[in-house]
């Protein structure tokens, strides 16, 4: 093989790394969790809104299979991520625009806050608290849990004694999100309480913030 064809050969090997990583499932190795890079969300439509009306179910039997990096990015994009990049406004309402709400993923390596803007999945903590946000099976063999957590301390406009209820509302709108974009590509979802002091203590919140609820999402069985 001459030198040229050594180069164009490296190229290829190259190029084919870069176009299939973002197809990896999200792993997570043992230690302090790593910031985790997520590819830019795909635009195509693979299922009508009246499809994704028509699938969406509550499913809480899971494969424990993981999720590409892709696929999280798609479904983190289509609950609460940035679809007007000229004001920063996003794909679920937020009352007064506050956007108070962060949505925290627990994944079996580790806890990370979904930053919309980066693309990134920034770390929280270590170790896997998928099993502390509920007794039942279906935490822990789930691909990932999402918490949505607000931060009071963002609600500038809005009085206290409504704040609560103005984030469950918003929360329940990145619910019905997640839930449509799982009908359109085959994945189960299922939203659920949870103790919210417990995990806040788990999570290391601040006062002014505050797990509104869980929704667990993965391959059904």
């Amino acid at each position: 093989m001459n030198l040229s064809s050594r180069h164009f050969c490296l190229r290829w090997v190259v190029c084919l790394a870069i176009s299939t990583a973002s197809l990896l499932p999200v792993q997570v190795f043992a230690g302090e969790p790593q910031a985790i890079q997520l590819p830019a969300p795909k635009w195509e439509r693979n299922a009508t809104l009246q499809q994704a009306l028509q699938e969406r179910k509550t499913v809480r039997e899971f494969s424990g299979q993981p999720l590409s990096k892709e696929v999280l990015s798609g479904l983190l994009w289509a609950g609460f991520g940035i679809n007007r990049p000229e004001n920063g406004h996003r794909t679920a309402p937020s009352a007064m625009n506050s956007q108070e709400l962060d949505v925290y993923v627990a994944l079996p390596g580790g806890v990370f806050t979904y930053d919309p803007k980066a693309l990134e999945l920034k770390p929280v903590l270590g170790g896997d608290v998928r099993a502390k946000t509920t007794s039942q099976a279906f935490a822990t063999n789930s691909a990932a849990v999402l918490l949505f957590v607000a931060d009071f301390s963002k609600q500038t406009k809005a009085r206290p004694e409504i704040k609560e209820l103005y984030a469950t509302f918003d929360a329940g709108c990145i619910v019905q999100n997640v839930y449509l974009y799982c009908a359109s590509e085959k994945l189960g979802a299922v939203v659920y309480d949870l103790d919210r002091k417990a995990m806040g203590e788990v999570l290391k919140l601040r006062p002014d913030q505050r797990v509104i609820m869980a929704q667990a999402v993965g391959v059904p069985k």
